[in-house]
């Protein structure tokens, strides 16, 4: 059992049984007030992107779909690209400190608070291929781990490092427009056969979702029949 939060360090309290005793459970890795501040994300949700509906202006949904998944669904470009995308948890002051040490302090212990909610949403679907959304060679040299393919380890996912990714500049400080509008960053590994497999990305946030809409249709371009998302945090 772990004995101090993961994120806050405080001393964890455990509840103890003769069940607990005898057979030793893995304890929380979060403090309670910690796992109070985590904000799962519950339906209504956009069926594309997993955008809560419930506190959205009615002005931005079309249909079933919120309005940002319908303008990429009617560009004859993206139409299709994307299946869906799955999102466990709210992007919110919270859960953007845990990514900010997480990803930009290099503490790759904090990929596990995620493990047990990404096995809960996979544990009913399977993919022939999973693939952890890439960094360029020098992001990855400056954060010395992928952050996509950490949390995918951490729950225990097999990945295929079948994308690569060309170096351009940092999604945080780009605008909406230019992150839509970019150039493709993407490739394929030589001689890797996707042809009809359904494939699952990983990355760590969905934001306006053109990182893993570039990712798909490279993916979809390859041949992939079915091209689903996994984003931990839905901003």
């Amino acid at each position: 059992m772990h004995e101090y939060c993961l994120f806050c360090h405080q001393p964890l309290t455990h509840k103890l049984s003769w069940r607990t005793l005898i057979f030793p459970q893995p304890g929380p890795l979060l403090c309670e007030d910690c796992r109070a501040q985590l904000e799962k994300i519950t339906p209504p949700v956009c069926p594309k992107c997993s955008r809560p509906l419930a506190k959205l202006d009615a002005s931005y949904v079309e249909g079933a779909l919120c309005l940002d998944c319908a303008r990429w669904e009617q560009d004859p470009e993206w139409a299709g690209v994307l299946d869906e995308n799955i999102s466990l948890y709210t992007y919110n002051d919270f859960c953007k400190e845990i990514f900010t040490r997480f990803k930009f302090r290099g503490d790759y212990a904090l990929a596990a608070i995620f493990a047990d909610g990404i096995k809960e949403v996979l544990k009913s679907r399977t993919f022939d291929c999973i693939v952890p959304v890439p960094l360029s060679p020098e992001r990855l040299s400056e954060r010395l781990f992928n952050q996509a393919e950490a949390l995918a380890r951490a729950a225990g996912l097999e990945t295929a490092n079948i994308l690569h990714r060309v170096h351009a500049e940092k999604q945080s400080k780009k605008t909406r427009a230019d992150r839509i509008h970019q150039a493709q960053t993407f490739y394929m590994e030589k001689e890797v056969s996707i042809e009809g497999r359904s494939v699952l990305l990983v990355d760590d946030i969905y934001t306006t979702g053109s990182t893993v809409r570039h990712a798909a249709k490279v993916l979809r371009e390859a041949g992939a029949r079915k091209i689903v998302s996994l984003t931990v945090a839905r901003s």
